[in-house]
């Protein structure tokens, strides 16, 4: 009996290659529409939010990302994840997870869409940290 070759299956190897180009052009436009990192020193504001009250934090800093600067002062604490630091203390309040407790990253009103890991940050920077219930 003579060897035989399976057919390849082309529509499988075309939708393998579309796959492939899709997420080099979706690559490609998260590099170059990412957020600039700014270096050297800057002043940011963070005003923690939380029961019932509040409290602004000026940070002066040479860090890139807000999770080093916040950092610096000892603001945040939380747990590594694979996507980075997960923050569940803020200015010594710990959220409680039985009452559905978080912090939101806000800048502006406008929720972040980065971590503090990969939040750059830019001299003047105003940041809101508020505890909030509901998932």
């Amino acid at each position: 009996m003579e060897n035989q070759k399976k057919p390849v299956n082309k529509k499988l190897w075309l939708a393998l290659a579309l796959l492939v180009a899709a997420a080099a052009v979706a690559l490609g436009l998260w590099y170059f529409n990412r957020p600039a990192v700014v270096g050297g020193e800057k002043t940011i504001t963070a005003t923690v939010v939380a029961n019932g009250g509040e409290e602004a934090f000026t940070v002066t800093t040479e860090e890139e990302y807000l999770r080093g600067a916040l950092e610096s002062i000892d603001l945040i604490a939380g747990e590594e994840s694979e996507y980075g630091l997960f923050v569940k203390t803020v200015n010594g309040i710990t959220a409680d997870d039985s009452k559905q407790e978080w912090w939101c990253f806000t800048k502006g009103g406008e929720m972040l869409e980065t971590g503090v890991d990969s939040t750059p940050i830019a001299d003047g920077d105003a940041f809101e940290i508020t505890l909030t219930e509901g998932y």
